[in-house]
C-alpha cells in the first residue's frame, strides 16, 4: 500500500533515472549501501529495490512502530527497529544479521544520517554495514543517490515539485570484501571494508555528478 501511494506522485513530480539494477542479486541476502542526502532517499531507494526485483528493508526509529498507520507499514515491511542506546544498536545489528541470513535485501546508509557536507559528497561512514557484511559474507551493492536534496531538502516538510527535479540512482558491482571476511573482524578490517564500500559509492556518485570528488570525501 505504501509503495502504491508514494511511487506515483514521485514519478509525476521528478525525472527519476535508475541504473545498475542488474548488480543486485535476485535472491539471497544482500546489503545495499547508499549515500544519504534527504528524507526522500528511503522512497527512491525503495523504487530502486523494486526495479531490481527486491523488496528492501530499512532501519527505522522504534517510535514509528507506535505511530498510527505508519506502524502497520513498519510491521508489514519487516523493517528493523532501532532504539536509543548501545545495547539497542547491538539488537539492531543482530536483527539485520538474521534478515540477511533469511535472504532479505537490507538498505543501509553507512553515514548514519544526512551528509553534513555542503557540497553533498559523502562524509565519514560508520562501520556497521562492514561488520554485517564481513561476519555473514553477505554481498554489498554500492548505490549512489543524487538529486533528492534538491527535491526534498533536509529542513523541508514538502517536496519541491516545480520544476521537476532529476533524481539519479546508480548501482555498481558488489564490493570485493572476500579477503576480509571473518567471524570477528578486527578494527583494521572493518575500516578497510568501510573504506572500500564508501570509495565505491563515491565513485558512482562522481559518475552521476560528472565531476571528481574532493580528496577527503573518498576515505571512509
Amino acid at each position: 500500500m505504501a509503495i502504491d501511494l508514494l511511487a506515483p506522485p514521485l514519478a509525476l513530480s521528478t525525472r527519476l533515472r535508475v541504473r545498475g539494477t542488474e548488480h543486485v542479486p535476485r535472491e539471497g541476502g544482500v546489503l545495499i549501501a547508499s549515500n544519504h542526502l534527504s528524507n526522500a532517499d528511503a522512497i527512491v531507494v525503495t523504487v530502486f529495490g523494486l526495479a531490481s526485483g527486491r523488496v528492501p528493508r530499512f532501519f527505522a526509529k522504534a517510535g514509528l512502530w507506535k505511530a498510527p498507520v505508519v506502524r502497520s507499514v513498519m510491521r508489514s515491511g519487516r523493517h528493523i527497529q532501532v532504539h536509543r542506546g548501545r545495547s539497542s544498536a547491538l539488537d539492531a545489528y543482530h536483527a539485520t544479521v538474521r534478515s540477511v541470513r533469511d535472504g532479505e535485501c537490507v538498505v543501509v546508509f553507512p553515514e548514519g544520517t544526512f551528509t553534513d557536507r555542503e557540497d553533498g559528497w559523502p562524509m565519514k561512514a560508520k562501520t556497521g554495514v562492514a561488520r554485517i557484511a564481513l561476519t555473514t559474507g553477505t554481498p554489498v551493492v554500492p548505490l549512489a543517490c543524487w538529486g533528492t536534496r534538491e527535491y526534498l531538502p533536509p529542513d523541508a516538510r514538502l517536496p519541491r515539485v516545480s520544476p521537476r527535479r532529476r533524481i539519479d540512482l546508480v548501482a555498481g558491482l558488489p564490493v570485493e570484501l572476500s579477503d576480509l571476511v571473518a567471524d570477528k573482524p578486527s578494527a583494521t578490517q572493518l575500516r578497510e571494508a568501510t573504506e572500500r564500500i564508501m570509495t565505491s559509492v563515491t565513485s558512482l556518485l562522481s559518475e552521476v555528478r560528472g565531476e571528481d570528488p574532493p580528496p577527503d570525501s573518498v576515505k571512509a
